[in-house]
């Protein structure tokens, strides 16, 4: 059985590899560390499918050390003792690489483990992962390692790989191809960076062709079929999914419409109703808040009936109120006065609440002033009395501070005529 295509056409040397120009590139530092041959520890951070694994084998078989890969979803610390025992082989005269795929999958004490052998120079380590390291990597591990982030593979970069790889296909099966228009380009762009899938998809297109007078015809139909959901590169626990609910909220908030609106589409094609419609709730509370207060029921009326609808009928609703939310005057007013309101609470600034603001109507024998001297605010003009309200201790902190909009400078006009 032949290998898959996308492991028959991994690149063996740094020039046939696609992508990654801002580490790889002539006179860059990934590049120059490796021509070095002095090798430190490092972290590959990245998407799948963007050449992490390639490259590991390229500087192993550059720089003349015995390359040892491990899993991190399979493999364990018994694994670890035995690539070091390679050492004493002829094997390891050279060192070990050990490549470690997925290391977010080891617990600490795993990971601690390696540091052993990391520290004395035993073995040297290049671990990668999809998720961000600096929260799924052991500190020391860290600190002992470079990271290197790896970018996903541009459409224009993959598509040289996808004509490279029908024309491999053409080659090793000894068969010829009539490739549609728009076939490439479709498959450079759903494969979302990912070389290995676009390759997997040029695979599966020339196997599921239909032969007609010779030739095997490759129809952009077939190809739309066959990369249907490639482009969502989407998991509820990976940064993929923090970062598409962070672009979609940070896009409301900068009011670009556009932008929100790709967001969402992205959140409900992977299917995430629920984060689509608490951002949106989130975002109409604390980024538009005091500016446009109806917004607020108007948004949770559109959640509720995305929620009562369900999908697909469900983007309606929420389209109406990502947009309204992007063309809404925006203050952080109220967000800002509770947060600095609750660090105060948090630190202790409290106090005794006033006593005419206490609920009791009676006071003990030890109390030289009695009575409640509450001043009930419907009864003064303009239903306002000056009254102390915040404990001794912060009575005049100041929280809220009005937002330069419509809707809170009138209200701070209404009540400066009052106040005077």
């Amino acid at each position: 059985m032949s290998a898959p295509l996308a492991d028959r056409m991994r690149p063996k040397t740094i020039d046939e590899m696609v992508g990654q120009e801002h580490l790889l590139g002539e006179g860059k530092a990934l590049r120059n560390i490796i021509e070095s041959g002095e090798l430190p520890n490092m972290v590959f951070y990245g998407p799948p499918g963007v050449g992490k694994t390639t490259l590991a084998s390229i500087i192993a078989k550059q720089t003349d050390r015995h390359l040892v890969k491990l899993n991190g979803t399979t493999a364990g610390t018994a694994d670890i003792k035995e690539t070091v025992a390679q050492l004493d082989t002829l094997q390891g005269i050279n060192g070990i690489l050990l490549y470690l795929d997925e290391i977010q999958y080891f617990n600490k004490r795993q990971q601690q483990s390696l540091l052993e052998y990391i520290e004395n120079g035993s073995i040297t380590l290049i671990a990668s992962t999809t998720e961000n390291p600096y929260f799924y990597i052991y500190s020391a591990i860290l600190s002992r390692s470079t990271v290197f982030e790896f970018k996903s593979i541009s459409p224009a970069e993959i598509k040289k790989s996808v004509m490279r790889g029908f024309d491999e296909m053409a080659k090793t099966r000894g068969e010829k191809y009539e490739i549609e228009d728009g076939v490439p380009e479709h498959i450079s762009t759903a494969c979302a960076g990912d070389v290995r899938k676009a390759l997997n998809s040029v695979e599966l297109c020339v196997l599921a062709a239909a032969y007609e007078e010779g030739v095997k015809h490759i129809t952009l139909e077939s190809a739309v079929s066959l990369t249907q959901k490639s482009a969502m590169r989407y998991d509820k626990d990976s940064d993929e999914h923090y970062d598409i609910i962070s672009a979609y909220q940070k896009s409301m908030r900068g009011s670009d419409a556009n932008a929100a609106i790709h967001y969402l589409a992205r959140l409900l094609e992977a299917g995430d109703l629920p984060s689509a419609c608490r951002r949106l709730m989130v975002c109409a509370c604390e980024d538009v808040g005091l500016a446009y207060p109806q917004i607020i029921p108007t948004v949770k009326a559109a959640v509720d009936a995305a929620l009562m609808l369900g999908l697909p009928e469900a983007r309606i609703p929420l389209a109406d109120a990502v947009i309204l939310v992007c063309n809404s005057p925006k203050s952080n007013s109220a967000y800002n006065a509770i947060n600095a309101a609750m660090s105060d609470v948090a630190k202790g600034n409290t106090g005794p609440i006033p006593r005419q603001l206490q609920n009791k109507h009676f006071d003990g024998e030890d109390n030289e002033h009695k009575g409640q001297f509450y001043k009930y605010a419907h009864d003064f003009p303009g239903h306002w009395v000056k009254q102390q309200y915040l404990p001794d201790a912060i009575k005049d902190r100041v929280y809220y501070e009005y937002g330069d909009n419509k809707m809170e400078q009138a209200a701070k006009e209404y009540w400066d005529k009052i106040k005077e």
